[in-house]
């Protein structure tokens, strides 16, 4: 959740970006596809399980071979951009998807578009992911790793405050009423939870609410903030009436990221919406089960921030052909059952969404249904807007949930939009 990059390395980047760029597709190289290279692939810490189970099931029927190299998320991006200042970026790379478009339009990966668009599934590929690795009608990077917002809550605390497990709340009214109702069996037990003073989370939680409602953040190309809505302006009032009341967590105020999930662990909090890698990670330790359900509008709906990472061909790797290669096999059938379902992740598919794993676990055939129906915004300054802790964004949300909530999302939509055009 914590996506953040300083101004300088941001700078450093798109100065690096710029000297790095490159027309040539795989297309274009006249190698093998699958001819015995040896391929660099870089990911953040974030994806590095994901990452080197994917080349290791390649490594395993390829000739080519896939290295991976795991760097911590927060000196990425610098290596990134150090990388690209050389002209020595790896043959692949991976990053958290908001940056896609950042990247794409400043050339770091190679333009796979007519690759793309001779698969024979490229219908039905994420098409969040897609849309973020997209510039200019050009395709420059494909989904690498997939995690949705969802609702998770304690069955447990349900039941105990009367309120029927196997039926979560389909829409924010109904999440309200169930929080409030937890809440009332007193004691450290709270109704919700959320990461009050945390941009990257609140954008990954909060904005799915707007648009099962149907509104929208920011106009299509992402250079102008719409927050200023009804829609948004209803779904903050809920979440600031529900700790004005003690509803939720005295502690969601202050919350930047770092305990979000211990807080979820701790079966003390009734409902909340959080990352649905989450489920798997709780219930390792919990000893409580945990339920799933869509983030919801006010008054129905579904939707769900189609986060995760993407990744395409290094600008100026030797070896782009082969790249390829191991980028479509990636979106197979093989990899995305016997390597993503298979180890409980989400499918970069939208038909691949029950299988005979996740068929074993509605609640996860729940979590893979929402991918179509979510969205992943699209913005060139992303980063700097919303995630970084002095983004207008953070002031815009911390004033909307704790302060003066109409003129916080009026004075943020025009200075989220100054942020967005630069």
């Amino acid at each position: 959740m914590n996506r953040l990059l300083s101004g300088t390395v941001a700078a450093t980047l798109l100065l690096a970006l710029g000297a790095c760029g490159s027309d040539e597709s795989p297309a274009a190289t006249g190698e093998a596809a699958d001819s015995g290279a040896t391929l660099t692939m870089w990911t953040r810490a974030a994806t590095e399980s994901v990452s080197k189970a994917y080349a290791a099931a390649y490594n395993a029927t390829h000739k080519n071979q896939v290295q991976v190299t795991a760097y911590p998320n927060e000196e990425y991006p610098a290596k990134l951009a150090s990388a690209a200042g050389a002209k020595a970026l790896p043959d692949l790379f991976a990053s958290d998807v908001v940056f896609a478009p950042q990247y794409a339009s400043q050339g770091l990966w190679l333009d796979i578009t007519d690759k793309f668009n001779a698969l024979p599934v490229k219908d039905k590929v994420a098409p969040a992911h897609v849309r973020n690795g997209t510039w200019n009608k050009k395709n420059y990077a494909v989904p690498h790793t997939i995690d949705m917002s969802v609702m998770l809550y304690n069955k447990d605390l349900f039941t105990k405050a009367g309120l029927d497990p196997e039926k979560p709340p389909k829409t924010l009214t109904e999440f309200a009423a169930a929080a409030r109702a937890v809440d009332k069996l007193g004691g450290d037990i709270n109704g919700t939870y959320f990461g009050g003073n945390c941009g990257g989370c609140n954008v990954f939680t909060l904005w799915p609410s707007v648009w099962a409602a149907g509104g929208d953040v920011m106009n299509a190309d992402g250079t102008a903030s719409t927050i200023d809505s009804k829609e948004m302006a209803e779904v903050f009032a809920l979440y600031r009436k529900l700790y004005d009341e003690g509803v939720a967590a005295p502690a969601s105020k202050d919350e930047a990221g770092p305990t979000w999930l211990g807080a979820l662990q701790s079966g003390k909090i009734g409902i909340a919406p959080a990352p649905s890698a989450w489920l798997g990670i709780i219930e390792e330790k919990a000893a409580f089960k945990v339920g799933i359900a869509p983030i919801s509008g006010i008054n129905g709906g579904e939707s769900t921030f189609v986060g995760g990472d993407s990744i395409g061909i290094g600008a100026t790797s030797k070896h782009a052909a082969q790249a390829w290669d191991f980028l479509a096999w990636t979106l197979g059938d093989e990899a995305q059952v016997e390597v993503v379902a298979k180890g409980k992740g989400v499918p970069t598919r939208t038909d691949l969404a029950s299988n005979k794993y996740s068929s074993a676990d509605p609640r996860v055939v729940t979590i893979n249904n929402l991918m179509g129906k979510g969205k992943t915004p699209y913005a060139k300054n992303f980063n700097a807007t919303y995630n970084d802790p002095q983004s207008p964004w953070n002031t815009a949300f911390r004033g909307a949930l704790f302060g003066d909530a109409q003129k916080s999302l009026g004075d943020g939509a025009t200075a989220l939009t100054a942020s967005l055009k630069k």
